[in-house]
């Protein structure tokens, strides 16, 4: 019966796109814009002002919703939070009609809501890959930069010198600075200040701020140098602790495929185990609290495979 109503619910979804002459794609979109400028809640100023004087810490999923969100506008892709918030919508309903087709309403809040946390989850564990990228060719273009500048005591002939030989996503951050410097305006301090801005990353942003001294007094270029070192010691202390920052994740993904594969081995082991802890009460409680631990643990995974950063 339940299959039933879920196939006549995407007949008449189906149905109704038909009518209303909408594609998939189209209707996805258009709800990624809806929600992308859906008004907030305004508070009240005295409201506002305790949250400034007092700034509570987000924790759980606001924290994670939050993080991705600021992931996607430091990478230039905040016009994708709208598709980010129509796949977790997505994902919540799918992970809602697999509990209902099962028929354990006790995992239904848990897989609508778990699984509603899937794509910012994915989100965090790209940038993870991403950061280390960015790491690597930072330190790449900032050595070979800041030998140049020491040599011509030039920023923009040093970055036009060594601009073909620098990968994505450096290259683009360094080629609008220096279009920005020669076609837009000549004030060098505000050019170096923007580029600061674009890449969040404590030591690009030190040596950024290095960089604006340096248009004062130029004795101060020999602080560059070690600012970039700093880059080779974060590679080389990661590089030492990769498989300790990976281990948690091999952990987990072990324990959660002898988990989920236990309850298909019981099929084939036991057929009343398996009918007890698919269609009895107390069996349905078991499936959606090792279910809840899943979703948790991966949480806590998630942020433990952080890269490493520097902290001034």
């Amino acid at each position: 019966m339940m299959l039933l109503l879920l196939i006549s619910f995407i007949g008449m979804s189906a149905g109704s796109l038909m009518l209303l002459n909408l594609s998939p794609h189209t209707f996805a979109l258009e709800l990624a814009k809806l929600m992308l400028h859906m008004p907030t809640r305004k508070h009240t100023l005295a409201k506002q002002i305790r949250a400034v004087q007092n700034p509570k810490k987000l924790k759980g999923w606001q924290a994670t919703v939050q993080e991705a969100k600021a992931i996607l506008e430091q990478t230039g892709q905040s016009h994708r939070i709208g598709f980010l918030l129509v796949g977790s919508l997505t994902s919540s309903l799918a992970g809602a009609i697999l509990a209902i087709m099962m028929g354990n309403l006790w995992l239904l809040p848990v897989l609508a809501g778990g699984s509603a946390l899937l794509p910012f989850w994915g989100v965090l564990f790209a940038a993870t890959f991403y950061k280390k990228r960015l790491h690597s060719e930072l330190e790449t273009a900032l050595s070979v930069i800041t030998t140049s500048y020491l040599r011509s005591e030039n920023i923009l002939a040093a970055v036009e010198e060594n601009l073909p030989y620098l990968n994505p996503p450096v290259a683009d951050v360094f080629q609008a600075f220096l279009a920005e410097s020669k076609l837009i305006h000549a004030n060098l301090k505000l050019a170096l200040q923007k580029l600061k801005g674009r890449i969040n990353d404590s030591v690009f942003q030190e040596w950024c701020d290095a960089l604006v001294a340096c248009q004062e007094d130029r004795t101060l270029k020999s602080t560059l140098m070690p600012i970039v070192a700093k880059l080779s010691d974060m590679r080389v202390v990661s590089a030492e602790l990769d498989y300790v920052l990976y281990e948690p994740l091999k952990e987990f993904l072990t324990m959660a495929f002898l988990l989920v594969g236990n309850i298909p081995l019981l099929y084939f082991l036991n057929r009343d185990w398996f009918h007890a802890l698919t269609a009895t009460t107390p069996g349905q409680i078991v499936l959606a609290l090792c279910t809840l631990t899943l979703f948790v643990s991966f949480a806590a995974v998630i942020r433990l495979t952080r890269p490493l950063e520097y902290k001034r």
